[in-house]
């Protein structure tokens, strides 16, 4: 493992969300790492065929991506407001996967199952007042910090 890629790695797992290439080489160069945007992107394919990551795509289909778990695979429910995920329960999707390629004599069978809604803290509240981030004792997830887009937001991971 190069040290670059082991420098994408280490700044992926700071983030509990999803992250495109842009914003983790903006998180890498902030942290003094001397890297290039090429070599985030090239270090996040790897990572990607080695099965290191999981990735998503947003609204304007661009790819996100997040650590894979040691467990594995997983699939996720996304905020369309502030970027967090929730992973889920997907055993029924990958058992339909599986007897797909069955049936159908197919292999190496990929999958994308793309879940998005609103969280709990974006819904609007109706006293007016704003929600609290994470749960009491947990700590706050990683967030996407607000800004004058046309969806009123950056995608930068704050921590």
């Amino acid at each position: 493992m190069t040290r670059q890629r082991k420098a994408v790695t280490r700044a992926l797992t700071g983030c509990q969300d999803f992250v495109s290439a842009q914003e983790l080489y903006a998180l890498l160069v902030a942290d003094d790492h001397a890297i290039g945007l090429t070599t985030v992107y090239r270090a996040l394919r790897e990572l990607e065929a080695d099965g290191g990551v999981d990735v998503v795509r947003d609204e304007t289909g661009g790819r996100l991506y997040r650590l894979r778990p040691a467990d594995g695979h997983r699939h996720y429910l996304m905020c369309r407001d502030c970027g967090r995920s929730r992973p889920v329960d997907s055993e029924v999707v990958e058992e339909w996967a599986g007897r797909i390629a069955a049936d159908t004599g197919f292999a190496a069978v990929e999958h994308t199952v793309e879940l998005t809604g609103v969280c709990a803290d974006c819904l609007p509240r109706t006293d007016g007042g704003c929600r609290p981030s994470g749960d009491e004792g947990e700590e706050p997830p990683c967030h996407w910090d607000r800004a004058p887009d046309p969806r009123g937001r950056v995608r930068s991971c704050a921590r």
